[in-house]
């Protein structure tokens, strides 16, 4: 029998889920279900709503880590009914830590874009874990500019822990690409939705970030800095202090939905994305079709306008007495 992944904290649900199945094939030997077995379930059911109702951001950045979780390629499949892919940048190479193409959702044709982290050992040093070079952000932007050339929405699906650190990135030019993508994505007159699937870490993520909707799954993490870089950075004991700097760092979709940096939640089915990714496609799919519907009838100008609005609205900050701000920050 292949070997379920366990994050620590889900042990029990296994465990009750493994004496739950013993239960079930004896009863469906005795001819029906028991009330024993009705009375498990619904004490299945409710470990799991307490489990995941209060997570810990630690915990939450786990679930999206999680190796099972559904990515670009799952969604491409359960939430596209077509999908051609385009490869390449036309100057360095086809960054493979990003997957572009256009797609058919429902009545509407879009541009999609997003991160790919593999699935394989083989497949995830192919595609780097997710972290993309220049050359992948470079493909992005050329593919959203030509949807925009031609009003077809865009849709980008983040997922990512960065962008790719290495020494090649930084020489070709890792951290103006991303800048670039960051101007070119503001000044697009076609709509936008952004959706964090899973990791939604730095400059990585904003790199295909910029939009005039965004939303993120519930146990996903949207931040500028992982936990672990956060805590290296500050308390100079890099995993040491990763749960402290989680909490600190507000990237769960509860803190981001407050702070209006997102500007919807995707619920996912009990358990995480990771137990029912058909479930958790459809919630997505529900609220892509739902903000092509209210974009669909704005203009360009309008569109560049209320994005430009959006962003300058982020980052308020509060003046006055230091209790009193902490105290509001707090309730």
């Amino acid at each position: 029998m292949e070997k379920i992944f366990q994050l620590p904290f889900e042990k029990p649900i296994y465990d009750l889920e493994a004496q739950l199945a013993d239960l079930e094939a004896k009863s469906v030997s005795q001819f029906g279900v028991s009330d024993e077995v009705r009375r498990m379930r619904r004490e299945l059911d409710n470990m799991k709503r307490k489990i995941y109702g209060n997570l810990t951001a630690w915990q939450t950045i786990t679930v999206a880590r999680h190796p099972n979780r559904p990515q670009t390629s799952d969604y491409i499949e359960l939430v596209c009914d077509e999908f051609v892919e385009l490869h390449g940048d036309k100057a360095f190479g086809d960054d493979r830590a990003i997957v572009t193409g256009f797609a058919k959702i429902g009545d509407y044709k879009v541009m999609l874009v997003g991160h790919q982290k593999g699935k394989t050992l083989k497949e995830r040093n192919e595609r780097l874990f997710g972290c993309a070079h220049p050359e992948g952000y470079r493909k992005a932007i050329a593919k959203m500019q030509l949807a925009a050339k031609y009003r077809v929405p865009i849709i980008c699906l983040i997922d990512t822990p960065g962008a790719y650190p290495g020494i090649g990135a930084e020489e070709r030019g890792q951290s103006q690409m991303i800048a670039n993508n960051l101007l070119e994505m503001s000044l697009l007159e076609t709509p936008i939705v952004c959706c964090v699937i899973g990791e939604g870490g730095s400059g990585g993520a904003l790199g295909i970030g910029v939009g005039d909707r965004i939303c993120m799954l519930q146990f996903a993490y949207y931040s500028v800095i992982s936990p672990e870089g956060c805590s290296g950075i500050l308390w100079k004991d890099g995993d040491g202090s990763k749960e402290k700097a989680a909490e600190a760092l507000k990237l769960t979709s509860n803190h981001l939905s407050r702070l209006g940096i997102v500007d919807n939640v995707v619920e996912e089915p009990l358990g995480g994305a990771h137990r029912d990714h058909r479930s958790t496609a459809a919630n997505l799919k529900a609220q892509l079709l739902r903000y092509l519907r209210e974009l669909a009838s704005q203009s360009g100008e309008q569109l560049v306008q209320n994005r430009y609005e959006k962003f300058r609205s982020m980052g308020v900050f509060e003046e006055g007495d230091p209790a009193d701000v902490l105290a509001n920050a707090s309730a």
